[in-house]
């Protein structure tokens, strides 16, 4: 093939553009508009949407990359479900984090509490997503990916990913022939991608797995959102896809910040979460599963009130996505405990919680070099780099957070550990920059064209349940993909956050 993608004329490019944006509208690959395109006064019924900021063409992935993460992505299921089961190694991690991070410190103290009282449900569900860079270093080895983070909770996108490999089909058949620099109908390799479908076959394998209910009432599902969540339509992908299967499953949309308003616990030992739909007040439903997409970080719990939430949430018979214990196998100290070079005085870990995989050599190519910035031999060696003005520029420093935003690039790193008590040091972790190989494509983001060099990441997806107390696993699959894309000189990836966009892949 000629260069791909390929260059466009501008006549070309009002074409794309037209016909993108109406595919997305028509498709569901939407947002609710960003205040820089609508002010929220001028829309205050909440009725406008606006396509997502999307690539018009699938960018160049190596296919041995994309192979090598869909093959390891059960075996991380398992593994994260293995460590959410060790409590006594979380504890160590929450200790080593320290007092430094409040948020990690009360979800640990929901854990906690529930505990002492005793859990009444013991399955979790897992709904993940493993998230990688293609690195290519300068010896001119071949191409690998390598682990940026692991997603435990609100692991996104789901739904507008099958929606935008669909589109890229779509162009790929309809428009890439007509261009000056024509691609020919079935020229490209677009892995097919059922994320929205594989992740709500998740949810629905948790439902199942419930059991009757034992209140009197039916059974539902809630999805536990944000107040003005502008990703909705993402949301209500999964949650179409759920309704669509053959069982009835009721699903209801509740904002944290109303769970006591609208939920409580039946009376009596078994703590069966009963949710009361504002809409229909003469109907009460047993909750069977709580899918989070809130309560990942410190905005979400603005007083005690909210931690109350939660607290009611965990200590329900509801089984839960996630659990506080797999929200916290989600945080970065984990991902560096993990990624740590085996030494003979310090062996890898993983053996112990996958003792029997044939995937481990795998599992460990994708870890890319993570640091403590502790008092460890490894902290303070690590904290030698992040203070060097010359050293931190091939790192990040990352704090154990979800969402776009949070992370501290090269340069800037010295400086902003000026700014945080050294005690706080510990709540961070260093890590080596992976280095992608060049790729370009142009994005239609809010109407206009950009076009240049892009970064892209590569999320694989996973679905998994299991039983803590029987230390069994009941459901793991693959779930498809998930592929983000952000202009060279953007740090930052979170298509929510506003500084990536999303994308699909073209195997090469």
């Amino acid at each position: 093939m000629a260069e791909y993608p390929p260059d466009i004329t501008a006549s070309e490019g009002a074409r794309l553009t037209e016909v993108t944006k109406d595919w997305a509208l028509a498709h569901g690959l939407t947002v609710r508009p960003p205040p820089a395109v609508i002010a929220a006064e001028a829309d205050p019924q909440n009725i406008l949407a606006t396509a997502v900021p999307v690539t018009l063409f699938p960018s160049p992935f190596p296919k041995v990359c994309f192979d090598q993460g869909v093959a390891v992505q059960k075996a991380y299921n398992e593994l994260y479900a293995s460590i959410s089961q060790d409590e006594e190694f979380l504890a160590r991690m929450v200790q080593e984090i320290g007092d430094s991070d409040d948020f990690i410190t009360e979800l640990w103290k929901v854990h906690l509490r529930v505990k002492e009282e005793g859990y009444v449900q013991h399955k979790s569900l897992g709904l993940f997503r493993s998230d990688y860079m293609v690195h290519q270093d300068a010896t001119g080895s071949g191409p690998q990916i390598k682990q940026v983070e692991f997603n435990t909770i609100a692991s996104s996108f789901g739904g507008l990913s099958s929606q935008t490999c669909q589109l890229h089909k779509y162009l790929s058949s309809t428009e890439y022939p007509l261009l000056k620099n024509s691609i020919a109908r079935g020229t490209l390799t677009l892995p097919p991608n059922n994320s929205a479908a594989g992740l709500a076959s998740g949810i629905r394998e948790a439902f199942v797995a419930y059991g009757a209910p034992s209140t009197g009432h039916s059974k539902c599902v809630i999805f536990l959102v944000q107040d003005g969540e502008r990703n909705i339509f993402d949301q209500k992908h999964l949650e179409y896809a759920l309704q669509s299967s053959t069982e009835d499953i009721p699903v209801f949309r509740l904002p944290f910040s109303q769970t006591h308003q609208h939920t409580r616990l039946a009376e009596g030992v078994g703590r069966q979460l009963l949710y009361t739909p504002p809409q229909l007040p003469g109907r009460v439903f047993e909750v069977a599963v709580i899918y989070m997409r809130s309560g990942y970080g410190p905005g979400d719990y603005p007083d005690a009130r909210a931690w109350e939430a939660r607290y009611l949430l965990e200590r329900s018979a509801a089984i839960k996505c996630p659990s506080v214990l797999t929200q916290v196998a989600g945080t970065k100290k984990v991902q560096q405990v993990l990624a740590t070079p085996s030494t003979s005085s310090n062996p890898s870990i993983l053996g112990r919680y996958l003792p029997s995989s044939s995937s481990l050599p795998a599992l460990a190519r994708t870890f890319t070099n993570i640091y403590p910035l502790d008092t460890s031999e490894a902290g303070l060696a690590a904290r030698a780099i992040a203070t060097d003005p010359e050293l931190c520029k091939g790192y990040v420093l990352k704090p154990q957070r979800e969402g776009g935003g949070n992370n501290i690039y090269r340069a800037a790193i010295p400086g902003f550990l000026r700014t945080v008590p050294e005690a706080h040091w510990p709540s961070y972790i260093l890590m080596e920059l992976i280095t992608p190989p060049p790729v370009h494509n142009t994005i239609l983001r809010n109407g206009r064209l950009e076009q240049g060099g892009v970064i892209c990441e590569l999320g694989i997806y996973g679905t998994c349940l299991w039983d803590g107390e029987a230390g069994t696993i009941s459901h793991n699959e693959q779930a498809g993909y998930l592929l983000r894309t952000k202009g060279d000189q953007s740090e930052e990836g979170g298509v929510a956050a506003g500084y990536g966009c999303m994308d699909s892949c073209a195997l090469v």
